[in-house]
């Protein structure tokens, strides 16, 4: 009776060991994920061409036939402009799905919408674009996904 007592005793010392394990490295991953994580929404403000800075108006011109994604800070101001370069038609938008802060960097997540099948759009090619204004955060990178 006494070597089953033992094999009893090593199987359940392992699989408690085992559980440790587990719960350890879940928790350590967890914490990982955390530390770069979203700290806040960021406000911003979607800005017409007739506010943007001419500075920036003049880059968007020049790369908006293909895909862009600038950013341009002039004093305590942050715009950020993202394009999809020329789309074979007109009627389409530009959805900002998130805009975070992390500890490192500014989130921003956005989509192309196309025109919807009953919409009357233009057969002319556009280049849709959207440029957010939003406040100069120093020190933080910008991550466009």
């Amino acid at each position: 009776m006494t070597g089953l007592t033992g094999k009893i005793k090593k199987n359940v010392l392992s699989a408690v060991i085992g559980v440790m394990l587990v719960l350890g490295i879940s928790g350590c991953s967890m914490e990982e994920e955390d530390a770069g994580g979203k700290l806040k929404d960021i406000d911003f403000t979607v800005v017409g061409e007739e506010q943007q800075p001419e500075a920036l108006k003049d880059i968007i011109a020049e790369r908006s036939a293909e895909p862009f994604q600038i950013s341009y800070a002039i004093g305590e101001d942050l715009y950020i402009a993202i394009g999809y370069g020329e789309q074979p038609s007109g009627g389409y938008s530009i959805s900002v799905n998130e805009f975070y802060e992390t500890d490192d960097a500014l989130i921003i997540d956005t989509t192309l919408i196309g025109p919807g099948k009953a919409e009357n759009v233009t057969n002319t090619p556009t280049k849709p674009y959207i440029v957010i204004k939003t406040e100069n955060i120093d020190g933080k990178t910008i991550q466009f996904q």
